[in-house]
C-alpha cells in the first residue's frame, strides 16, 4: 500500500476501519477529482499555513469545492498576515510534501506543534476521504473515526465556520 507505513499501523492500533483506494499521482484537487467520481465520502481540500513570524502552523481542511477566504481565517486567528507553509515546513512539522497535505500527517508530529482547523460543515459527513501521506492513494474512514485519529494525535483542533 501507498503512505506511510505508520499511519496503517496505528489505524489497526486504532482499530479504524479504512477503504483503500490507489490511483495516479493526484496533486491538485483538479487531478484527484479523476480518481474520486466513484467513491462515497466527503473529499477534502487541506492547506497547511505558518503565521507572519513562522512560529504558528497550521492545517485547514474543508470540503474540496469550497473555497476559503483567507484573509477572514486571518482576522479570526488574530495572529497576523497568514501564507502558504514552505515545502521545508511541511516536510519538518508533516513529513509530507506539496501535493501530499493531510491530517494523516500529523503522526509526525510528536511535539503537536500543528493546530488543525476543519470546517463544520465537515460534521455533515459520514465518511471522509484522505491521501495517505503519498498522493497515489486515498483512504476512507468514518467521519466518527475520523474524530478518534485527531484525539488520538493529540493535536489541538476546531471546528469553525469557514464557508457558507
Amino acid at each position: 500500500m501507498n503512505g506511510d507505513p505508520r499511519l496503517y499501523e496505528i489505524l489497526d492500533l486504532l482499530g479504524i476501519h479504512y477503504e483503500y483506494h490507489e490511483h495516479p499521482p493526484a496533486p491538485t484537487i483538479e487531478e484527484a477529482m479523476k480518481y474520486w467520481k466513484d467513491l462515497q465520502a466527503t473529499h477534502c481540500k487541506n492547506i497547511f499555513f505558518r503565521n507572519h513570524k513562522g512560529n504558528r502552523h497550521y492545517l485547514v481542511i474543508l470540503e474540496h469545492w469550497q473555497s476559503l477566504d483567507i484573509h477572514d481565517l486571518e482576522k479570526r486567528l488574530r495572529q497576523g498576515k497568514l501564507s502558504f507553509a514552505s515545502d521545508e515546513r511541511m516536510k519538518k512539522f508533516l513529513n509530507l510534501t506539496p501535493g501530499s497535505i493531510t491530517p494523516f500527517g500529523l503522526i509526525n508530529d510528536p511535539e503537536h506543534h500543528v493546530h488543525v482547523f476543519l470546517d463544520e460543515n465537515l460534521l455533515k459527513s459520514n465518511k471522509i476521504s484522505f491521501h495517505p501521506c503519498h498522493n497515489t492513494a486515498s483512504l476512507i474512514i468514518s467521519f466518527n473515526d475520523f474524530i478518534r485519529f485527531m484525539k488520538w494525535t493529540q493535536n489541538s483542533y476546531e471546528f469553525l465556520k469557514l464557508y457558507d
